[in-house]
């Protein structure tokens, strides 16, 4: 899959070896070297952020083409696909590792997890992540997708510096209990008194990811995990493809049309 979206960039899956090292190597820059993340499988001396998921998972990427893709430089951005076939042959989703997903599992609804999204810096806030997001609307069509999922952060682990962003995220988008993961290691997102809710410091706070989602709808899980590997507070979105009202559907269709 090849969608041109502007001179000099591709958004395709990464099916060659080159592409899927290249997403490796800037998972390795954004998330280890960036945000300071760790882990047992993290390859410093080839510069690489891999998993056991990794070989079971779609890889959808941002391909600059003006940069060679022999130094694996040339993918700036990506986004790690698993559907509920692949999580299968792979022993589970990732996300099982943080929380328990067992009320998506059993809604006989198809599901894709969204993972490992990232950006090399000097493509962020522009028009990059709607270029991902054409490229996730074609295979969510493809693939017939009925609720998509997966675990944002915010970027370090003291819950108090974000307590009024997780609260607002809690008290205005917490998902049905029919599609509610629930966190393994609960950390609650109950912090602040409603009375005491500032909205807009709330969404000063939010990952500018985890806006794009509220805005398309997304839905919150019950609950956070700290994960002290990736130096991160880990909240579970969920996003009904089926209940988005007709604006979040025109916002989606327009990074299907970009």
């Amino acid at each position: 899959m090849t969608v041109p979206i502007v001179p000099h960039t591709d958004v395709r899956l990464a099916t060659r070896p080159e592409d899927i090292e290249g997403a490796q190597r800037l998972r390795y820059r954004v998330f280890v070297k960036e945000l300071g993340g760790a882990g047992t499988q993290v390859d410093h001396v080839n510069r690489f952020e891999r998993d056991t998921f990794d070989p079971f998972c779609d890889q959808l990427v941002l391909v600059d083409t003006t940069q060679d893709p022999v130094n694996r430089d040339h993918i700036v951005g990506v986004y790690r696909l698993m559907r509920e076939d692949q999580a299968q042959a792979a022993g589970g989703f990732y996300g099982e590792g943080e929380y328990d997903l067992s009320a998506l599992k059993s809604s006989g609804r198809r599901l894709l997890e969204l993972g490992r999204s990232c950006l090399a810096q000097e493509y962020r806030g522009g028009t990059a992540m709607f270029q991902l997001w054409q490229g996730l609307a074609d295979y969510v069509q493809r693939h017939k997708i009925d609720v998509l999922f997966g675990v944002a952060s915010f970027h370090g682990t003291d819950v108090s510096e974000f307590e009024q962003a997780l609260s607002y995220l809690h008290s205005a988008h917490l998902a049905p209990e029919e599609l509610r993961p629930r966190s393994l290691a609960y950390q609650s997102l109950d912090l602040v008194p409603a009375e005491d809710l500032d909205r807009p410091a709330a969404m000063r706070a939010m990952p500018a990811l985890i806006k794009a989602y509220l805005r398309l709808g997304g839905m919150i899980g019950d609950g956070a995990f700290i994960d002290h590997d990736f130096n991160t507070t880990d909240v579970c979105l969920v996003m009904d493809t089926q209940k988005m009202s007709a604006k979040h559907r025109d916002i989606y269709a327009k990074a299907r049309s970009l």
